[in-house]
């Protein structure tokens, strides 16, 4: 049958009818069956390709049919262990020093963030507004006495003020979070 499809292509489907289901049982057992139907089609191809130098002295194809999936299976895992070996090396670049700093960073500029929104919220109304205005606003001391119709000399010691109170604020949230918010127990000793 092999040595008639060299001439006659289409006697090689007698072939694939005969033996594909076998072929596909053994590559399913030893990969996915999703996978196992690639390695037959792939099995097919290459002894389409080769049928020409198919040994015509032995009785039954299904051995050197079997012999293709194997090395078709073998390159199959090995593509994927180095698929795999791709994407652990990638996973291993993304965490950096400098990745680990960035987290560090953000982690740091979080608990920065809720610190100046308490101390913020601990303001007067008047002081919180001029701060806002000044320092998000973007506005000058003539542009905020304009903005909250106050005198400059207002601006500038609400400005002063609020200063002075979110500095101490700010302060004094880093001592407790430094000698007081730590869950360890090496620190807490050293208190």
């Amino acid at each position: 049958m092999i040595e008639r499809s060299v001439g006659s292509p289409e006697d090689f489907a007698t072939l694939f009818d005969r033996h594909a289901v076998k072929v596909h049982r053994y590559a399913a057992r030893r990969i996915s069956p999703q996978v196992a139907d690639d390695i037959v089609s792939e099995t097919f191809l290459v002894a389409f390709d080769k049928r020409a130098t198919f040994d015509v002295t032995v009785a039954d194809a299904l051995p050197w049919l079997l012999g293709i999936a194997t090395t078709l299976l073998k390159q199959h895992a090995r593509r994927e262990a180095v698929a795999w070996k791709g994407m652990l090396a990638e996973i291993a670049a993304g965490v950096t020093p400098d990745a680990i700093e960035l987290a560090g960073a953000r982690m740091d500029a979080e608990r920065s963030v809720k610190r100046i929104t308490t101390a913020l919220r601990r303001l007067s109304p008047g002081d919180r507004d001029v701060v806002l205005l000044y320092a998000w606003g973007d506005l000058d001391y003539a542009g905020i006495s304009l903005a909250l119709g106050i005198p400059v000399g207002t601006v500038r010691s609400r400005l002063n003020r609020a200063r002075r109170l979110l500095r101490s604020a700010l302060d004094i949230a880093i001592d407790k979070e430094i000698f007081h918010g730590r869950t360890d127990t090496a620190s807490q000793r050293s208190i």
